[in-house]
């Protein structure tokens, strides 16, 4: 099956059955509103995408809990940390706004996108949120948990 451009051979158009409907398509697709929307399309898949979820690494010292969180292109704003008792939820709210203006064809478009995602770590202890120490730099959130000492119980011998 062929695709025909509009003004081709009439007579060959009218024995294919779709013909019309082709030469529509490509009418539609060659204006300056098809072009549009192709282009939409296109930005929609060059854009890079922020995933649902991002990585993060726990790591264990003998005085702490180090939490790192890899936040690439994203803002110190956008990050909100929120401490609930055993848990500890990061969560980073992203948006974009695209606008464009153009004077020639008197025309304005402007797009929002939001995003949010968030991951939450669990800890086996209760968290005193006045001892946590966040810092962010170069998308790389790291936040430090001291652990909580325990009283040492000296067992006895027995007699």
């Amino acid at each position: 099956m062929s695709f025909n451009q509009p003004g081709g051979n009439d007579k060959k158009n009218r024995n294919e059955p779709f013909g019309d409907l082709m030469r529509s398509m490509n009418v539609f697709f060659n204006e300056s509103s098809g072009k549009g929307i192709l282009r939409s399309i296109d930005d929609f898949f060059q854009r890079p995408l922020l995933h649902s979820s991002f990585i993060i690494q726990v790591q264990e010292t003998d005085n702490e809990h180090i939490v790192t969180a890899e936040l690439p292109g994203i803002k110190r704003e956008q990050i909100d940390l929120d401490i609930y008792d055993r848990h500890i939820k990061i969560t980073v709210k992203k948006q974009d706004i695209l606008t464009e203006e153009h004077d020639r064809n008197q025309t304005y478009r402007r797009r929002e996108s939001m995003q949010t995602m968030s991951r939450t770590v669990a800890f086996t202890h209760p968290i005193n949120e006045r001892n946590v120490r966040a810092s962010y730099r170069d998308g790389l959130l790291e936040i430090r948990i001291p652990k909580r000492k325990g009283k040492k119980v000296t067992i006895l011998e027995d007699e």
